[in-house]
């Protein structure tokens, strides 16, 4: 086992509580700093989530998104269509050891139509590293899950990130952080020199420069060395009086670190660098570790704090099958939230007050596994063939807790699957049923075709390539989609559901996840006219996915 697997994982044997163990829970959950990375998509989120796994020593070298000049694809982006396409599909967990501290790192996919994955894993983290690229800034995805981390009390880092290419300039940047989320930007790095032109990074609090000497490609960890003002002043006159005159105005108006207002949510930490390069990522890794909070109580779903050295408690926020091929099995990724976890405890899954065994429990790193003994607040812990299980659930030991529950969002595109070839119809619906509790897309029965051809319900279309794609790849079950001409989805009840039986261009589907009743309308116009028609129909609102699109 090495020694990063042993920062996660102990071997000890199964021992009963004693008095020194809320201490030692406590101890432990300082040690953790669990944390999301999130952003637009292409501002290289996948690039420095596998960068920091490199200046961790956790990796030999980084892969690359496109895999291109014969590098391997980045450990986060393990699905074959990520590597396809390039682009983060479904979130990741990379668990290390780095310094004295436990590292639980979730890669977030960036694209709008994969919104409900992201925020579920928000439901699980302490912090977030919210990236920017340094030529386009804030974009609209980025300030959706920004927003989704102010709602949860998440505190959020900031990493200008290709700072080694054409961008805007240092100051607009912080000025438009500041104006637009209303976040007080507090550098902790300052560039040397213009995007596209870096010359080194300033450390704001004692004014020391540092130079980089990239490697090719950024597959390898950069050379960083330390060079003394006069030396830097001499090489680079036209950037360095340039980089003390911003930091004399930062001084001036009051931009130092504060923490309290970082834990408040009304300051952010900025770091500048270049992931691909490797320029500042060391950095931001220590960044994490000094600044981001180590794990606190979390509030149940009756808003009181469960403490950290309370029994075992953990929630699930996602579920992932595929994984591994050679076993097809299916993981539930828990986040520890109070007490230590030991491999073989019996817990209570809270939805349905049965026990649940953890006899197989693993510490993850992209889509490598090994078995985790024990665990601690903050720690993400995957337990396999977790078929009970869904995102959401609360697991616990000894004092039952709930936590709340993750909403599923307001739907936004309609289809019907049904299978290509009637010889793997057993694989197929093996196939939905999997993909529907793994929350990947909503699964809705129509009684006008039937439980043999399911109505797939996404928040972005881009969900529905995913499904085909597992159903060929995973399930060996090919499939085709029939667009129904849908946007609107209200929750309804019974009643309602018999007065919309004779509207067109309304249909009342149930979800199979839950039962609740879902009433699609061709488009937000019908649903007010029906409304008008209707007056006394339930048709409540859903969570809506587009408050992150």
């Amino acid at each position: 086992m090495s020694t990063d697997q042993t920062a996660v994982a102990s071997t000890a044997t199964p021992r009963p509580p004693d008095a020194a163990e809320p201490a030692r829970v406590s101890t432990e959950a300082q040690r953790r700093r669990t944390f999301a990375v999130i952003s637009h998509p292409d501002a290289g989120k996948s690039t420095l989530t596998e960068a920091l796994a490199l200046y961790a020593e956790r990796i030999d070298s980084a892969g690359a998104v496109h895999g291109k000049a014969g590098r391997r694809g980045v450990t986060s982006d393990w699905m074959e269509m990520e590597r396809r396409r390039g682009i983060s599909i479904t979130s990741a967990v990379l668990q290390f050891g780095y310094r004295d501290c436990v590292i639980n790192l979730l890669d977030t996919p960036g694209h709008a139509d994969f919104s409900e994955d992201t925020y579920r894993v928000l439901a699980a983290v302490d912090a977030a590293v919210m990236l920017l690229d340094a030529a386009k800034g804030l974009e609209p995805q980025t300030l959706k899950l920004f927003d989704v981390c102010r709602a949860r009390g998440i505190p959020v880092i900031t990493f200008v990130n290709k700072w080694d290419r054409p961008g805007r300039e240092a100051l607009e940047l912080l000025d438009e952080v500041e104006q637009t989320i209303g976040l007080r930007p507090m550098p902790v790095t300052w560039p040397v020199g213009v995007a596209g032109e870096l010359r080194g990074l300033i450390e704001c609090a004692t004014g020391e420069f540092t130079r980089f000497t990239r490697t090719a490609g950024g597959a390898t960890r950069a050379t960083a060395e330390l060079v003394a003002e006069a030396e830097v002043a001499a090489a680079e006159p036209e950037f360095w009086p340039t980089a003390q005159d911003e930091l004399a105005l930062l001084t001036e108006i009051g931009a130092g670190f504060d923490e309290k207002d970082f834990l408040a949510g009304l300051a952010t930490p900025v770091l500048f660098g270049a992931a691909l390069t490797g320029v500042g990522v060391a950095r931001l890794l220590d960044a994490l570790v000094e600044l981001a909070p180590s794990p606190d109580a979390r509030d149940d779903a009756a808003g009181t704090p469960r403490a950290l050295d309370a029994p075992l408690s953990g929630l699930v926020f996602k579920v992932q099958a595929g994984m591994d091929r050679a076993h097809r099995d299916r993981m539930a990724f828990v986040r520890i939230c109070s007490g230590r976890f030991e491999r073989g405890m019996v817990l209570t899954h809270a939805a349905t007050g049965r026990p649940f065994a953890t006899k197989y429990a693993q510490s993850v790193f992209g889509q490598q596994r090994s078995t985790v003994e024990e665990a601690f607040p903050g720690d993400i812990v995957g337990l396999v063939n977790a078929g009970a299980l869904r995102p959401g659930d609360t697991l616990y030991a000894a004092d039952p807790v709930e936590f709340p529950a993750i909403p599923s969002f307001a739907p936004e595109h309609f289809a019907v699957v049904r299978g290509a070839d009637a010889g793997t119809f057993k694989q197929f619906r093996r196939g939905i049923d999997q993909l529907d509790s793994e929350g990947v897309i909503q699964v809705l029965v129509s009684d006008r075709r039937g439980d043999q051809a399911p109505v797939l319900a996404a928040v972005g279309p881009l969900q529905f390539e995913v499904v085909l794609d597992r159903l060929v790849n995973e399930f060996r079950a090919p499939a085709r989609l029939e667009p129904l001409g849908y946007s609107v989805a209200r929750r309804t009840d019974a009643d309602g559901a018999a007065q919309l039986a004779d509207q067109s261009e309304v249909e009342v589907l149930t979800r199979r996840s839950d039962g609740a009743l879902l009433a699609v309308f061709s488009n937000k116009w019908r649903l007010e006219t029906v409304r008008r028609k209707l007056p006394d129909v339930t048709l409540d609102p859903l969570p809506a996915g587009s408050a992150l699109r």
